[in-house]
C-alpha cells in the first residue's frame, strides 16, 4: 500500500505508522492502542535505527507522530529514530485529505479545536515566570509568617531528599517565598528550604485546613492552621518533585544560573543573549540563559519582537536586540498583570500555556490578531512552535523534520502557496 489517508483531518492526532513491504500493510496505533491493534502490528515491524534491534512495544506507538496539515492537505509523519529505515520498511507519500464527498476536509474550529490542540502541545504546559509569580504571590497571601504545622505526602516519589526531611520542617515558620527560575522556594526557620518544581503537569491548590490528598492527582500536602496546600500532578508520569534543603547554597544547586529578564538592562540582556550561537527560540527557553521563560511566552515575545523562532542569536543588529528586549519586558509584565486580574483574591486555579488572548502560541491556524494571516508553527518532540509567517518570516514558512523533509520539493516556500 503506498497510500494513506486519515479520515480525521484537520486534527492534531498522535499516531503509529508501520509501512511493512512483506505484509503489504499500513498499521496505525493510536497514542493508546486498544488491545486488537496491538495483536495485528508485531513488534518486530519495527526496529531500532541505531542497533537495528527489535523496538519494545512502546517505541512502536511513538515511532510516528502524525498531525494532520488541513492548509498543506498533507498528513505529517515524524520518524522519532532518525532517516534510517528497516529493510522491510519503506517511506510513504500521504496523499492530500478528503472528505466524504471528495472534498478538501476543513480543520475544527473553535473549543474543538482548541482542545484537540493540545495533545500535540500539552508537554509545553510548564508553568512558566507569569504564572509562577501569581503562585507565589497567591501564597505570600497565605502561609508568610505562618507555620507549617505537618508535610503529608502521598507519593514518596516527589520527595527527592532524605536529610532533612518532612519531620524537620514540621513546626517550622514560613519566612518567605521566592521563585528560582520556574521553582518555588520556601524559606523556613532554621535555614531550612522546601524547593518545589511543578514541571509540566503539577499544579497548587488551597484547600481548607486538613483537607484530604486526593488519590489519584495528589502528591503531598502542607498543613497550616488556615489551610491546605496542595501539591497535585496530572497524568501518569511523575516529574513534579520536592527536595528539603538546610542553607542558601543549597538551594543555589538547583538554579540553572540563567538571568532574570525583568531585572536586566539592556545591555546585559544581550550579552546572555549572542553569549552562544543558537535559534532565538532555543535561548529564549533556555533556563542558563534566561530564567523562567517557557514555550509559551518565547512564542508571544518573538511575536511581539516581530523575530523569526529560527533566527541566529549572532546575527541580529542592535535594532533587533533592542526590539527583543523592549518585548520581553513587555509581554511578561503585560501577562503578569493580566493573570491578577483575572485571579483577583482569589487562588490561581486555571494555571495553562493555552489562553485565548494569546497571539500565536497554541493557536495554530486561528487567524493572527495582527494580520489575520493563519498562525504556522513546527512540530518537534512533544512541543511546537507558533509563529505568523507574515509578521515574522517575510511570508516564509519554516521547515521541520516532520513535514519538508516528506514534501521536498512539494514543500510551499512562502504563506501564499498554500
Amino acid at each position: 500500500m503506498d497510500r494513506l489517508t486519515l479520515a480525521n483531518a484537520g486534527i492534531p492526532v498522535e499516531v503509529g505508522v508501520v509501512v511493512n513491504t512483506t505484509l503489504g500493510s499500513i498499521e496505525l496505533v493510536d497514542g493508546q492502542p486498544s488491545r486488537a491493534r496491538e495483536e495485528e502490528l508485531p513488534d518486530r515491524a519495527v526496529s531500532r535505527c541505531e542497533h537495528r534491534s527489535p523496538a519494545r512495544r512502546e517505541d512502536v506507538d511513538r515511532i510516528v507522530a502524525a498531525p494532520a496539515a488541513p492548509r498543506l492537505g498533507e498528513g505529517v509523519v515524524q520518524f522519532s529514530g532518525g532517516d534510517a529505515l528497516h529493510r522491510d520498511q519503506k517511506r510513504v507519500r500521504l496523499w492530500p485529505l478528503h472528505g466524504e464527498n471528495n472534498e478538501r476536509a476543513e480543520a475544527p474550529t473553535g473549543r474543538e479545536h482548541e482542545k484537540r490542540l493540545h495533545t500535540i502541545d500539552n508537554g509545553s504546559a510548564v508553568p512558566e515566570l507569569p504564572d509562577v509569580t501569581l503562585y507565589i504571590e497567591a501564597l505570600e497571601r497565605r502561609i508568610a509568617g505562618q507555620t507549617l504545622q505537618k508535610v503529608r505526602l502521598a507519593n514518596p516519589f516527589v520527595l527527592r531528599t532524605v536529610e532533612p526531611g518532612p519531620r524537620d520542617v514540621a513546626g517550622k515558620r514560613v519566612l518567605s517565598i521566592r521563585r528560582v527560575g520556574k521553582r518555588i522556594v520556601l524559606g523556613l526557620e532554621d535555614d531550612l528550604f522546601i524547593v518545589i518544581h511543578l514541571m509540566i503537569a503539577g499544579r497548587f491548590r488551597w484547600l481548607p485546613p486538613n483537607a484530604k490528598i486526593p488519590g489519584k492527582l495528589g502528591l503531598a500536602a502542607f498543613d497550616f492552621d488556615d489551610g491546605t496546600l496542595l501539591l497535585t500532578e496530572a497524568g501518569s508520569k511523575r516529574r513534579a518533585s520536592m527536595h528539603i534543603v538546610r542553607g542558601w547554597d543549597a538551594v543555589r544547586e538547583h538554579d540553572a544560573g540563567g538571568v532574570e529578564p525583568l531585572e536586566i538592562t539592556r545591555d546585559q540582556f544581550k550579552a546572555a543573549l549572542t553569549r552562544e550561537r543558537h535559534t532565538l527560540k532555543r535561548t529564549l527557553t533556555d533556563p542558563h540563559v534566561f530564567a523562567g521563560i517557557g514555550n509559551a511566552y518565547s512564542d508571544e515575545i518573538l511575536h511581539r519582537a516581530r523575530l523569526s523562532p529560527v533566527q541566529m542569536t549572532t546575527n541580529l543588529d542592535d535594532d533587533a536586540i533592542a526590539r527583543l528586549y523592549d518585548a520581553t519586558q513587555s509581554t511578561l509584565r503585560d501577562w503578569i498583570e493580566r493573570l491578577r486580574q483575572d485571579t483577583g483574591d482569589k487562588f490561581p486555579e486555571k494555571v495553562t500555556a493555552f489562553r485565548p488572548e494569546m497571539a500565536v502560541h497554541g493557536r495554530y491556524g486561528k487567524p493572527c490578531p495582527d494580520c489575520g494571516t493563519p498562525v504556522q508553527h513546527i512540530v518537534y518532540a512533544e512541543n511546537e512552535t507558533n509563529y505568523c509567517a507574515r509578521c515574522q518570516t517575510g511570508g516564509k514558512l519554516l521547515a521541520d523534520r516532520s513535514l519538508s523533509r516528506l514534501l521536498h520539493d512539494d514543500w510551499p516556500k512562502s504563506i501564499d502557496d498554500l
